[in-house]
C-alpha cells in the first residue's frame, strides 16, 4: 500500500471522526503540515509512512492554549493515534507505531521532547513552519477567536 492509499484513508477517517477543537487544527492544517513535511527532505532512508501519519494525526487531541494540561497535548495525541491506528486500520504496520507516536509527541514546542528520529525531525520543523507567515497568523486569530480574546 503506498502513501496516497494512506492519505485517503487517513483521510476519510478524519472527515468521519475528528471534530476539531479549534479551527487552527483541521484537515486543512493537518494537509499544510504533510506538505511542508515533503519539501523538507529528499532522503531515501526517512520512512515517509511514519511521516505522513505523524502529520495527519500529531494534532488528534489539541488541548486548548489556556488550559492546564496544554503541555501534554502531543503526548495524548500520540496515544489517541496509536489507539486509533490498532483500532481502525488493522492494516497499518504494527512495527511503524512507535516512531509514529515518538514523532508525534516531539513535534510539540510545549512538551519539550527533542525529536530523536529524521521523521520526528520532519515533523516538528514542518509544524512548526506553519506557524510563520500569513497561515500562521490567521491561525492566531482564529485561536485567539475560540479563546474569546484579541490576538492584538
Amino acid at each position: 500500500m503506498d502513501l496516497h492509499y494512506w492519505q485517503s484513508q487517513f483521510e476519510a477517517w478524519l472527515g468521519k471522526n475528528h471534530h476539531e477543537q479549534d479551527s487552527a487544527h483541521d484537515i486543512f492544517h493537518f494537509r499544510r503540515v504533510w506538505g511542508t513535511a515533503q519539501k523538507l527532505s529528499t532522503d531515501e532512508d526517512v520512512d515517509w509512512l511514519v511521516v505522513l501519519t505523524a502529520c495527519y494525526f500529531h494534532d488528534i487531541v489539541s488541548l486548548p492554549k489556556n488550559h492546564p494540561d496544554r503541555h501534554r497535548s502531543s503526548v495524548l495525541a500520540a496515544d489517541a493515534a496509536r489507539r486509533i491506528l490498532m483500532n481502525d486500520f488493522p492494516a497499518y504496520p504494527e512495527e511503524k507505531l512507535a516512531a509514529v507516536s515518538h514523532a508525534i509527541e516531539a513535534h510539540s514546542f510545549s512538551a519539550h521532547i527533542a525529536p530523536m528520529t529524521s521523521e520526528a525531525k520532519i515533523v516538528q520543523d514542518a509544524d512548526r513552519l506553519e506557524a510563520l507567515g500569513a497561515i500562521g497568523l490567521a491561525r492566531v486569530f482564529a485561536v485567539s477567536g475560540g479563546l474569546g480574546r484579541f490576538a492584538i
